[in-house]
């Protein structure tokens, strides 16, 4: 009786994740993982999958912000990047939101935070342990706080670590579109 009570419990347990789907792909040390569950799908890299977003050479113009649920500065300027995203998508301008959020918060708050604020604009997650090795591949400058921001294209790369409002941030990418 205990083994078939054991057995209906694994059962219950392994029904419960039924809609969730995980898929990796592994090529030359570079970790791609799609997480799908609740209608939310994180697109899981370690820096050698996220250094290809950083690094573009066509004709868009990138802003690239890094930023974590935990962090408050960075929830706070978090809907000026998807206003500009918003506002800029027509005329060559990709946002993407580089999430820094621990793996085991993705299903606790990073999902949930992505479907309550709606958030449009891409989402990557970096998973990568090694921040000692790939923060000053971003940056030389960059301590490792957060939010930083990227705006590049292939004539210009500027980094800023500090926060936006949405004039600064608008002023900002202005000065690639010209």
């Amino acid at each position: 009786m205990k083994n078939i009570l054991s057995l209906f419990v694994l059962l219950l347990v392994v029904s419960c994740k039924i809609d969730q789907k995980t898929e990796t792909a592994q090529t030359d040390e570079v970790k791609i993982e799609t997480y799908t569950a609740d209608d939310i799908k994180l697109e899981i890299h370690n820096f050698n999958g996220l250094e290809p977003y950083l690094n573009k050479n066509d004709d868009k113009t990138y802003v690239v912000n890094f930023w974590a649920t935990w962090c408050a500065p960075c929830v706070k300027e978090l809907p000026h990047f998807e206003e500009l995203n918003k506002n800029y998508k027509d005329k060559n301008v990709e946002v993407m939101l580089v999430s820094l959020d621990f793996p085991n918060q993705y299903d606790k708050k990073l999902k949930p935070f992505i479907k309550k604020h709606n958030l449009q604009s891409k989402i990557l997650v970096l998973d990568d342990v090694d921040q000692n090795t790939w923060i000053p591949k971003i940056n030389e400058d960059w301590d490792g706080a957060i939010p930083v921001t990227i705006i590049y294209n292939k004539n210009k790369r500027e980094f800023y670590d500090r926060t936006f409002s949405y004039e600064e941030l608008e002023t900002e990418l202005k000065q690639f579109l010209n």
